[in-house]
């Protein structure tokens, strides 16, 4: 009897990851982490080697029509800095394959370039090599990244205990309002081509979504603080859906607070001019690439004056019970409603 056909947009990204690594064993010794983290890990002796990989497909994760190539290269290379930040590393070493058309000149691949190339030159990592080649349609970057981490000092998703306080860096919802700035603006264009974009008032969460940023520089202020993650992921698919990682990996629940989640007023302002809630874009965005980790409590005296790093809930007994008290104190179960590239 024939097996019934599957839709992949059934299982979604995250069924499908957990499908193929179910049938994948792990037969080197020095492979640490497989599947499952935001980079693999490998012992290279004295320290854990970190590799992870991140493919950008046109219509897919940007659009040409509105992001610049020189940052659509710079973006590129962050997302994947980014990675390697989430596991407490430093990134040192990426490899950049491109698959592009006919309707790309060698201008236009210059310009990709300088934006890969100031994004090297920012987070201090080489570029050692690559691949190019056609492509049917459109434009596929495909970067991996790798770094390290001393041994002592690696954070995976699943280190978080009941009483760990879980912390967000940065503001979060600004890169999806960006985006629907952008969306909004193209719109605009294509009824009227003589309307020019009206973006100056959205400066700041367009330059979110356009030219995000890799947090290293929290790395190295909870490195000098002497302050080590019990657990740490990026932000890539919304907030939500980043906790329930967590959830999923140490086996235990989250309780957050709406009035503690940071939120820019650039970003709040927007989702009201869209009819959204400014908690609904934060907790569900994406993209903002900031870093999310708890901490002992212990640790919370190191850190509680950091002005880029929030406080905004702590980890429980249960892991089926993840909420969010809203600012009225009402207790609402939290779902993710994050990012699906699978779509039907």
């Amino acid at each position: 009897m024939e097996e019934k056909r599957t839709e992949i947009s059934q299982l979604g990204e995250f069924g499908l990851i957990d499908r193929i690594s179910e049938s994948f064993e792990l037969k080197n010794p020095s492979t640490v982490k497989g599947i499952g983290d935001d980079a693999a890990v490998m012992d290279a002796g004295d320290h854990y080697s970190l590799l992870s990989t991140d493919m950008l497909v046109e219509g897919i994760h940007f659009d040409l029509s509105y992001i610049p190539l020189a940052h659509l290269g710079y973006k590129s290379v962050a997302v994947n800095v980014s990675d390697i930040a989430a596991m407490n590393g430093k990134a040192e070493q990426i490899i950049v394959s491109i698959a592009i058309s006919n309707r790309f000149s060698v201008q236009a691949i210059d310009e990709l370039y300088k934006g890969i190339k100031t994004a090297c030159e920012s987070y201090r990592v080489d570029l050692v090599g690559g691949d190019t080649t056609s492509s049917s349609s459109g434009l596929i970057i495909s970067v991996s990244v790798a770094g390290k981490v001393a041994k002592e000092k690696v954070a995976y998703r699943s280190g978080a205990k009941p009483g760990d306080i879980i912390c967000v860096t940065g503001d979060l919802g600004a890169a999806f309002m960006g985006l629907q700035i952008l969306e909004r603006e193209k719109q605009v264009y294509l009824t009227d081509p003589n309307m020019q974009p009206n973006l100056q008032k959205y400066e700041y969460i367009v330059g979110r979504q356009l030219r995000p940023e890799a947090r290293t520089d929290i790395i190295s202020d909870l490195e000098e603080k002497g302050v080590k993650p019990s657990s740490m992921i990026d932000i890539s698919d919304g907030l939500a859906s980043e906790l329930f990682h967590l959830v999923k990996n140490s086996g235990y629940g989250v309780r957050i607070f709406e009035d503690k989640v940071p939120i820019d007023k650039e970003t709040f302002d927007t989702a009201l001019e869209f009819n959204l809630d400014p908690i609904t874009c934060a907790l569900n965005g994406g993209e903002d690439y900031e870093l999310l980790f708890t901490i002992s409590q212990a640790d919370f005296e190191k850190v509680k004056n950091h002005a880029d790093i929030h406080m905004i809930g702590y980890m429980h007994e249960t892991k089926s019970a993840n909420v969010l008290i809203t600012k009225q104190g009402n207790t609402v179960p939290l779902s993710a409603q994050g990012w699906n590239h699978f779509k039907p």
